[in-house]
């Protein structure tokens, strides 16, 4: 098959390899879309820590072309999607129904080749049907997922004052379910008015360039000096992260999605926020519960299926397979402005 081969740091060939040998608990499925994760173009500027050579790829969807002889849910032809984490089902956390914890899991798309390629082996208990759902946004899902995560584990109430900072993809998301938990306002944080611009398109009812306004400032007029009854950074910031601790009220809830990949440094403040405003501070991390994989997917799948939340206007960019190199160029050098990159490896 043709695949997009990772060999070192943002050096990607469009090559033939051999398919690897279906197991019997597997299916393989036809890959019809798969989206670039913002993680994946992070460790092609710093450093690639599993094997190589690799095939990058864990967000995707598909058609079942071939199972083994175990399978028994899913039929030649099925339209799917896959589910990239491999839980170990065997430590504490596993048996705890704990999965994002799970101390020796697999990985579509790192620890085992992924879906930049024609096919990719799935194991049955990690494919999803999708029935009618268009193949783009069946590849949405994953990131859906991981905002649904960090949602529903804040526990936002209705009525709440919500600040989000990073519109990027997860951003975005992270507003389309706050808005089906019945939050009051949202409020948009980012430093690209463009970004900014989208966010309340999708729903926000207030913005926040803090490039160019002042963020504390602002969070004082839009809160009568009260601050956010939760903050969700989603940007991965240094400096975001900080400043959720900054704007949270008294009692209030503070959630981190986005991955720190700087120290962070926090000032007296904000250190001495958390206990003197008593705030609750939780991390999410992936996306699943017990029953594996979780509602973080059912839900996903389900709400997209009936048209109460919208992916599909957050894909900026599809490229072909044989061009998977120049959407990392893309993303990596920052081009133009982008927002999810679809990688298309068997076009319609």
């Amino acid at each position: 098959m043709k695949a997009a081969v990772l060999h070192s740091i943002n050096n990607i060939i469009y090559e033939d390899i051999e398919i690897k040998p279906l197991k019997e608990d597997e299916v393989r499925i036809k890959v019809m879309a798969a989206g670039i994760c913002g993680s994946d173009t992070h460790k092609m500027v710093s450093k690639w820590k599993y094997d190589l050579p690799a095939i990058m790829g864990h967000e995707f969807s598909g058609v079942v072309v071939e199972k083994g002889k175990d399978v028994t849910k899913f039929e030649i032809g099925d339209r799917v999607l896959g589910i990239p984490f491999e839980p170990c089902y065997e430590c504490e956390y596993c048996l705890k129904g704990e999965f994002s914890l799970c101390e020796n899991h697999g990985m579509i798309g790192s620890k085992s080749f992924g879906a930049f390629a024609e096919f990719v082996n799935v194991k049955e208990r990690n494919v999803l049907p999708i029935g009618d759902m268009d193949f783009e946004q069946a590849a949405m899902v994953e990131p859906l997922a991981v905002a649904a995560h960090g949602v529903m584990g804040i526990e936002p109430n209705i009525g709440d004052v919500v600040a989000v900072f990073g519109m990027g993809t997860i951003g975005m998301l992270v507003v389309e379910w706050l808005k089906v938990a019945g939050v009051k306002e949202i409020i948009a944080i980012d430093i690209s008015d463009e970004k900014l611009q989208e966010a309340m398109e999708r729903g926000c009812d207030k913005t926040i360039n803090s490039l160019k306004e002042d963020l504390f400032e602002k969070i004082n007029e839009y809160t009568n000096g009260r601050g956010v009854d939760i903050a969700i950074e989603c940007a991965g910031s240094n400096i975001t992260q900080e400043q959720c601790l900054l704007v949270t009220a008294k009692k209030g809830k503070v959630g981190y999605l986005g991955i720190a990949y700087k120290d962070v440094h926090l000032s007296e403040k904000a250190f001495e926020n958390i206990f003197r405003r008593e705030l609750t501070l939780k991390g999410f991390w992936n996306s699943y519960s017990a029953p594996f994989p979780g509602k973080e997917w059912t839900n996903s799948i389900d709400f997209l299926n009936q048209g109460k939340i919208n992916v599909k206007d957050l894909i900026s960019h599809r490229f072909d397979l044989c061009d998977t190199q120049k959407a990392f160029n893309l993303m990596i050098n920052r081009e133009e402005p982008y927002g999810k990159v679809m990688i298309l490896p068997n076009k319609e």
